[in-house]
């Protein structure tokens, strides 16, 4: 996986060209929406021809372990074609992406971020608890596919789907306003977006307050990511505390079955 930083913004981008650079955050997002869906309705097909000359009744519901792994392989191309199209690095910036991992600072803010997205979830946690909300994540779904295969969905949460994710999200939305001059609105509209794909309005499985407060934990942790991000200089850092936040939340999911 190509791992980078952001290019440094211009003065001539700072000065201008900030909104042709929020179209394109709307078209980079647009296509990642349109690219899952058709990678998806693509595996979904290919799936059901090889059971149907297989004879074998096709059974894709949304909580099967087919469709579920169809959605994370079709996501995990969709966030690739994104940055391959859109925001692919030079080889200079992934040296220079490499050189920052292991700079000490950088570890710093992996293990401050840390802290932070697991302290801010156990703090929202109490207070949905005192506020007599149950906080259903819709990744949840994963429980008994988890069960059933806990090494490789431990694989695929803690190295596999942070790597996309932060692909997408950081380098490629964020980073593109952040090379125009615009981390601020950067940070803001991809934690939105970030959010807004873990539990997506109306599809989900949560609702109401439980989605409001869900959606607020997700968008601390892309604020939090996109700024570990912006301050070492290298996705890996960003990457790194993305596994790890990944890693506690999937141990703590483990001992729960």
């Amino acid at each position: 996986m190509d791992v980078v930083a952001a290019s440094s913004p211009s003065p001539a981008a700072t000065r201008s060209g900030w909104l042709g650079s929020v179209a394109g955050f709307a078209i980079d997002l647009l296509l990642s929406v349109v690219l899952l869906a058709a990678f998806v309705m693509l595996g979904g097909l290919l799936w059901g021809v090889v059971h149907g000359l297989r004879g074998v009744p096709v059974e894709l519901d949304a909580g099967s372990d087919a469709m579920i792994a169809i959605t994370l392989v079709g996501t995990g191309l969709a966030a690739s074609t994104v940055y391959l199209l859109r925001r692919r690095a030079t080889r200079a910036e992934c040296a220079a992406s490499w050189r920052a991992l292991w700079r000490k600072p950088t570890w710093i803010a992996i293990l401050v971020a840390l802290l932070a997205t697991m302290g801010f979830s156990m703090l929202v946690g109490l207070l949905a608890q005192q506020l007599q909300i149950e906080m259903t994540p819709s990744n949840l779904v994963l429980s008994e596919a988890v069960a059933q295969h806990p090494v490789l969905l431990l694989i695929f949460a803690v190295l596999i789907a942070p790597a996309y994710e932060e692909l997408l999200f950081r380098r490629v939305l964020f980073g593109r306003l952040w090379a125009a001059g615009r981390p601020g609105l950067g940070l803001a509209l991809s934690s939105i977006a970030f959010a807004l794909v873990h539990e997506p309005p109306g599809l989900g499985a949560s609702q109401g307050w439980n989605m409001l407060l869900l959606w607020v934990v997700y968008a601390f942790m892309g604020v939090v990511f996109a700024t570990v991000y912006r301050r070492t200089g290298t996705l890996w850092a960003a990457y790194a505390a993305h596994a790890l936040n990944n890693l506690v939340a999937g141990a703590a999911l483990f001992a729960s079955l």
